[in-house]
């Protein structure tokens, strides 16, 4: 199931960050989280695990394709819908 991204975020001080790189990334990656750095109460970065970074990537490499996009449109613009049953019969759920 889906899950919101904004609920996999948490925040780490620029000294826990520094003194345990590696542990975070690896905590990150298992829990399927990122972690905001922070330094003062204020924002540095983020640290994002390669697995979810590679999700974004894909992600936006299929917003940047006209032809992606266009197929969106069109979708959007059909009157043919489906039910849940339908989709988990096509997607073979």
């Amino acid at each position: 199931m889906y899950k919101q991204l904004i609920t996999n975020e948490e925040f780490t001080n620029i000294q826990e960050a520094q003194a345990g790189l590696t542990r975070l990334f690896s905590k990150a990656s298992r829990k399927g989280n990122f972690y905001r750095v922070m330094k003062n109460n204020k924002p540095l970065g983020v640290l994002i695990p390669d697995n979810i970074w590679s999700s974004f990537l894909e992600d936006l490499e299929a917003l940047s394709s006209t032809a992606y996009l266009e197929t969106i449109r069109k979708a959007r613009l059909s009157k043919k819908r489906y039910s849940s049953k339908e989709v988990k019969k096509i997607l073979g759920i």
